[in-house]
């Protein structure tokens, strides 16, 4: 797919795939994530709506004694949920974001799993913001609400072109800890191939649902017997001739990839932040689909132990 810097005319095979993707995304929230997603994030905390009697099975805490007070009756006071909820998908758009051996890249997945989740949340009236970032943060979008906030999301995660080649995930986190002031939920979406951001990441864990969504193509993780090969760093742009016939050396690789994805599972596991794990390969309904129900499964059982 071709890119286009941001102050040029968008070409019609761009606007073709925006609209390529709209069709499918909001068919699979009409079809398969709504109800999902509603029942999911529930919202941001409650609000007072008014007061009236106590009757016998209310809750004793709900009373409101100054109201009590003043009548010589118990009332109570009753909430309701705050429905509206911030919605930010922060997406690396690093140079290794464009690799994708067997297919669609992993940026075009994730520019889809994206729709999916934006259409998904303005069809719950919530808004939706976005963060670009690579080594630094390259784009931010404010929350809003409206189909053509969410075609201009997809449109940008489309043809972006970012000016750092690497992948820094502590530059968004930093970002959002700064703009975001009530408690939002974030999609971090990256392939991960990143270090040193435990410290913020646990810092806005603290303060929002953080949800990691890795996507990765299979040939990072399990590395074919080619040949040599002439290996080209996207992030960096150092070359390396690697002999894939060696089984030595695919053990190594596929050793380096091994431990680094279960230290970022630990460091997620540790923090609460749940994982969303997508391929370049195969469809990020089902994952997606998982996600949502042992997450509502676990606001069931939440509820059932109140």
């Amino acid at each position: 797919m071709s890119r286009i810097n941001a102050g040029n005319r968008i070409p019609p095979e761009i606007l073709d795939a925006v609209r390529r993707i709209e069709i499918r995304t909001r068919r699979l929230v009409l079809e398969v994530f709504s109800g999902e997603y509603h029942s999911v994030f529930k919202g941001t905390g409650m609000e007072f709506r008014e007061v009236r009697e106590y009757v016998p099975g209310d809750d004793v805490r709900t009373i409101d004694w100054n109201v009590t007070a003043r009548t010589g009756d118990p009332f109570v006071k009753l909430f309701e949920e705050e429905r509206e909820l911030t919605v930010i998908l922060a997406v690396d758009m690093s140079r290794s974001g464009w690799f994708g051996a067997q297919g669609n890249s992993k940026i075009e997945i994730a520019a889809e799993l994206c729709g999916v989740l934006a259409f998904s949340a303005i069809a719950n009236k919530d808004k939706v913001g976005l963060v670009l970032f690579s080594d630094r943060v390259e784009k931010y979008i404010p929350p809003a609400k409206g189909k053509s906030h969410v075609l201009r999301i997809i449109r940008e995660l489309l043809t972006f072109e970012p000016e750092g080649r690497g992948t820094s995930i502590e530059a968004p986190l930093e970002l959002l800890g700064s703009v975001l002031k009530r408690k939002a939920t974030v999609f971090l979406v990256s392939d991960f191939w990143a270090s040193g951001f435990a410290s913020r990441l646990s810092v806005i864990a603290r303060k929002h649902d953080l949800v990691a969504v890795r996507v990765r193509d299979p040939r990072e993780t399990e590395i074919p017997a080619v040949g040599l090969v002439n290996w080209i760093d996207a992030e960096t742009g150092r070359e390396l001739l690697v002999d894939t016939s060696s089984p030595a050396t695919r053990r190594i690789l596929t050793s380096r990839a091994s431990q680094h994805d279960e230290e970022l599972e630990r460091l997620l596991a540790s923090r609460g932040v749940d994982l969303v794990n997508v391929s370049t390969v195969e469809s990020y309904v089902e994952p997606l689909r998982k996600f949502f129900m042992a997450r509502d499964g676990r606001r069931g059982r939440g509820r059932g132990s109140r």
